[in-house]
C-alpha cells in the first residue's frame, strides 16, 4: 500500500511539473471555449475523485487513531477535540464543494459576461461575524477545559509523583507517607542519587524513587516534573497528557486514570492496532508486541531522544499499594 502511494505520489508530481510547463509555453495563447469545458469538467471530476480519497482515508486509516482516553480529564479533551473537528470538516467540505462546483458552473462559455462586485457589506459582516462567534466559542470552552484538567486544587487524597527527565532516560520519585515531595536541586546529583534529592530534607527520606511508572486507577495523580539538563516534554498520549520538563524549574500537570493496562489491552481499536503493528513485525521476523501505556519526550532533545521512553501501568488500588510496599524508600538506598 505504502508503495503504491509514492508511485501515485510520483505521478501526481510528474503531472504537475508538466503542467506548470505547459502554462509557460501558453502565455500568449487565448483560451477557447473548448480549453474552458475541458478543465470545468476536469475540474468536476476531480472534485469528484478528492471527496472519494478523503472518505477513503477516513475509513481506511481510522485505525491509527487513538483509544478511548485512559483518564477522566482526556475525556473533555476528546469532547473538545471532536467538536473542533466536526466544526472544520463542515466548513471544509462546504468550501470545497463550491469551489469546485463553481469553477464547473461558470467555466468561460461564450456570450457570458462575469458579474462584478464592487463590494458587499452584507456578505463580509456575514464572513466576519459568523467566523469570529464560532471561534469565540471555541477559544472560551477551550479556556473552560483548560482549567478543569489544570485545576487539582479539589483533588482528595491525591497521588504525587515527580517525573525527571535527562538525556536520555525517565526516572520517577514518589512521595512517602507523608504525601510529599522532598526538595531537590541537580547540585545535590551524586553517585547513586541520581536524581538530586536533597536528603537534608525530612520530607525526602520516605520518598521512593523507581524507573516505572505505576498508577492507581480512579484516584487522581498530580505530576511535577523536572529536566537536568535541556528542555523536554512528557507526553502522554494515551492520557491526553503533556507538559514541557524546563531546566531550573517544576511544571505540574494531573489527571485521573480511568482504565487499567488490562483493560485497554481488551480495547477493540487497541487489539486492531495491536494486530496490525504485529503483522509487521511478523514480516520482519521480530518479536510480537504487546500493549503498554508509555511517557514518551516529546522535543527533539537530542541524538538519542527516541530512547526516551518510560512504562506506565496502570493498575487497581490494591495491585498499585502492593507494588508501592515493595519498593525502597530514599533513605533505604542512600545511608
Amino acid at each position: 500500500m505504502t508503495a503504491l502511494l509514492y508511485v501515485l505520489l510520483a505521478i501526481v508530481i510528474c503531472i504537475a511539473i508538466w503542467q506548470i510547463a505547459s502554462i509557460f509555453n501558453l502565455k500568449s495563447t487565448i483560451a477557447t471555449e473548448r480549453d474552458n469545458n475541458t478543465q470545468g469538467i476536469l475540474f468536476a471530476l476531480f472534485g469528484v475523485f478528492f471527496y472519494g480519497l478523503m472518505i477513503f482515508s477516513f475509513v481506511k486509516y481510522s485505525v491509527t487513531l487513538l483509544p478511548d482516553s485512559a483518564s477522566v480529564e482526556g475525556e473533555s479533551y476528546d469532547t473538545l477535540f471532536a467538536i473542533t473537528m466536526v466544526l472544520i470538516l463542515i466548513v471544509q467540505a462546504i468550501t470545497q464543494f463550491l469551489l469546485f462546483y463553481f469553477a464547473y458552473k461558470y467555466r468561460g462559455i461564450k456570450g457570458r459576461k462575469a458579474l462584478f462586485y464592487a463590494d458587499s457589506s452584507k456578505l463580509e459582516a456575514i464572513w466576519t461575524i459568523i467566523p469570529a462567534v464560532v471561534l469565540s466559542g471555541l477559544v472560551l470552552y477551550g479556556l473552560s477545559v483548560w482549567q478543569d484538567v489544570m485545576d487539582s486544587s479539589g483533588a482528595k487524597d491525591p497521588l504525587i509523583v515527580e517525573v525527571y527527565a535527562k538525556q536520555f532516560q525517565w526516572q520517577a520519585r514518589y512521595a512517602g507517607a507523608d504525601n510529599e515531595l522532598g526538595r531537590a536541586n541537580v547540585r545535590n546529583i551524586k553517585g547513586i542519587n541520581t536524581m538530586g534529592v536533597d536528603m537534608t530534607d525530612k520530607n525526602a527520606q520516605d520518598d521512593i524513587p523507581t524507573r516505572e511508572l505505576h498508577l492507581p486507577k480512579g484516584r487522581k495523580v498530580i505530576f511535577k516534573f523536572r529536566s537536568q539538563d535541556v528542555l523536554h516534554s512528557a507526553f502522554m498520549p494515551h492520557f491526553r497528557a503533556q507538559m514541557n520538563c524546563v531546566p531550573g524549574m517544576v511544571t505540574s500537570f494531573s489527571y485521573t486514570p480511568n482504565i487499567t493496562t488490562k483493560e485497554m489491552r481488551l480495547n477493540k481499536k487497541t487489539i486492531a492496532k495491536v494486530d496490525g503493528i504485529n503483522k509487521i513485525r511478523a514480516e520482519k521476523g521480530e518479536d510480537p508486541y504487546q500493549f503498554d501505556y508509555l511517557l514518551l519526550c516529546n522535543k527533539i532533545c537530542g541524538a538519542s531522544h527516541y530512547n526516551m521512553q518510560m512504562k506506565i501501568i496502570v493498575e487497581t488500588p490494591s495491585e498499585f499499594n502492593a507494588w508501592l510496599k515493595q519498593q525502597k524508600t530514599m533513605s533505604q538506598i542512600i545511608k
